[in-house]
């Protein structure tokens, strides 16, 4: 690992611990030249799926879109940072293990909406009404005689 500081290759390892739940090694390093300690992480490489959209174009599966979508449905609702990211990690992992090479935008909306469900139904709610394209009250009331009949 190069030095940060001096730009030397040798350094030793000085601490390892693991971090993430197991899914990433911290490593302290200290440097022979110039004896500047840094930090590195260890992660592993993950490769994610294309998204087919609905109109059929494929993107990129994005976590970070997928956390913005969820927290923006969870916006001034009792839902933590910590909870969002829980569910965009679950999912992640869950698309990334079941669909390796392409996963519809269908299959990650309905996810999310289900995982939503548990966590608070006004995001639920407000998740599903962009999702799938509300456009008067009475869809707002279909869905919510759904979710008060499924209780």
């Amino acid at each position: 690992m190069r030095c940060p500081r001096c730009g030397s290759m040798d350094d030793r390892v000085v601490d390892s611990r693991i971090v993430k739940e197991g899914r990433a090694t911290r490593r302290r390093r200290e440097c022979f030249d110039c004896g500047y300690r840094y930090t590195t992480y260890e992660f592993i490489e993950t490769s994610y799926p294309s998204v087919v959209k609905k109109d059929g174009r494929r993107e990129p599966f994005d976590p970070a879109k997928l956390e913005k979508g969820i927290a923006r449905a969870c916006e001034k609702r009792p839902v933590s940072a910590k909870q969002v990211k829980d569910i965009v990690e679950k999912l992640t992992a869950s698309v990334s293990e079941e669909f390796p090479e392409e996963v519809s935008s269908e299959y990650i909306g309905e996810c999310v909406m289900e995982m939503l469900k548990t966590v608070d139904e006004v995001a639920y709610v407000r998740f599903a009404s962009v999702y799938r394209k509300f456009r008067d009250v009475a869809q707002f009331r279909e869905e919510l005689d759904g979710l008060l009949r499924s209780k």
